[in-house]
């Protein structure tokens, strides 16, 4: 409702990253989809075939594009998804309480994708704790590619989001929306493409 009240006023409005459906405003989102389906395939080919989900409740645009790039992953390359692998978690504290439980299961995932860095690294520590070894008894991939993944040991493995060049695409719409280059009525749409950054919680794909 206030994003509603906001249009009627004639306020200019930009969406970015997370976006309120319903709004019919323009928007700057992150390839999702395709940056999970590339971080899930990865995996895959570096030889992992029990690989966990961790993801925000599925109302979330990004959770379900994410989501859906993690399932469509596994099937196009003949793994199964199993339920028990997917959970809802998205920050650190809930990973560290989650990631337990599955590493106890007689068949425990060899690899996670989490959706976002803070996530990962909460999945890292338990795993370290453990006594099992990242990336080769479990491989990690987180999402954002923020400044936390640089500072994890093991370095983790993410996809880079391009948080700035999102930042500078809604800014470009905002001002050509103000100075009348760009119509104030029409919804512009942008995609920023994500890309994997590969460090030290993932295995190397073998020639």
């Amino acid at each position: 409702q206030h994003f509603r009240e906001l249009q009627s006023s004639g306020l200019p409005l930009i969406f970015f990253d997370r976006i309120c459906h319903g709004i019919n405003a323009s928007r700057v989102v992150v390839d999702d989809y395709n940056g999970a389906f590339n971080a899930v395939s990865y995996l895959v080919k570096t030889g992992c075939r029990r690989i966990a989900f961790f993801g925000s409740p599925m109302h979330l645009e990004i959770s379900k594009n994410r989501y859906n790039g993690y399932k469509d992953a596994l099937q196009q390359n003949g793994l199964t998804i199993d339920e028990k692998l997917v959970r809802i978690c998205d920050n650190r504290e809930d990973a560290e309480r989650v990631t337990p439980e599955l590493l106890l299961l007689d068949n425990r995932p060899d690899a996670f994708f989490a959706i976002n860095d803070d996530t990962a690294i909460g999945i890292l520590r338990v795993v370290k704790r453990s006594g099992l070894r990242v990336p080769d008894d479990v491989s990690i991939f987180g999402f954002s590619d923020g400044f936390r993944s640089r500072a994890s040991d093991p370095q983790l493995t993410s996809v880079n989001q391009r948080g700035q060049e999102v930042g500078r695409e809604a800014v470009d719409i905002l001002i050509s929306e103000v100075e009348g280059t760009l119509p104030a009525d029409k919804v512009n749409k942008r995609v920023v493409r994500t890309e994997m950054v590969i460090r030290d919680t993932t295995r190397k794909i073998k020639d």
